[in-house]
Formats: C-alpha cells, structure tokens, sequence
C-alpha cells in the first residue's frame, strides 16, 4: 500500500512500527528503538516519499505584488517618520505594516 506523508504523520508510533517491520530497506533497521519524528523520517526514506510540507495558497482577497508595493511606500514613510521624530506618524505606519505582513502570511498558513 502507498502512504502520503501526512497519512504517515497521523498514525501512532505502533502503527508505524508495523508498517517499517514489512519493509527491507536500511533506513529502517532498528526501528523499534525509533521515536516517532525519526521513524517517520526513515519511513519516508524508505518509501521514497517527499517529507516536505507543501503548503497551499489561499486566495483571500490579497494580491501579493500589490502588498509587497505598499509595503515599500510605508517603508519609507517610517524613515521619515523616525527621521523627524514623529512618534503618532511611527506608530501608525509601523501599525499598517504589521497588518500587511499578517495579511501575507495568512495568504501562504498551511491548510
């Protein structure tokens, strides 16, 4: 049977265990002394599975070009803002920022 990463990350370490005791391959020797990261690790070894996590792209109203753009303009709006010791200034743009930087990450969270 072929495993996906994530099926493999939801089972126990027992049922792991079972699975890496039906494979002959190096990476799994001594698979029962394993803790469940790194038998999971093996197992992917052995099964030639792709360990990395891919993640999904949620299409929540965010351009990210256009995000990125604003953020260059308040960049430099906060230079000048700490340039001439605007703290009211400062703050607000260092608040927008902030909003955009958790708009973008909220665009690339995992699903």
């Amino acid at each position: 049977m072929s495993y996906t990463y994530e099926e493999l990350k939801g089972k126990t370490v027992a049922e792991l265990r079972e699975i890496a005791a039906g494979i002959k391959h190096e990476a799994v020797q001594g698979y029962t002394q394993l803790n469940k990261e790194h038998l999971l690790v093996a197992l992917c070894k052995a099964l030639n599975i792709d360990t990395h996590v891919h993640r999904k792209v949620v299409a929540a109203g965010v351009d990210k070009s256009k995000t990125k753009a604003q953020m260059k303009e308040l960049k430099k709006k906060r230079d000048v803002a700490l340039g001439a010791h605007d703290h009211a200034q400062l703050k607000a743009v260092r608040r927008q920022m902030h909003k955009l930087k958790r708009a973008l990450r909220r665009t690339a969270a995992p699903q």
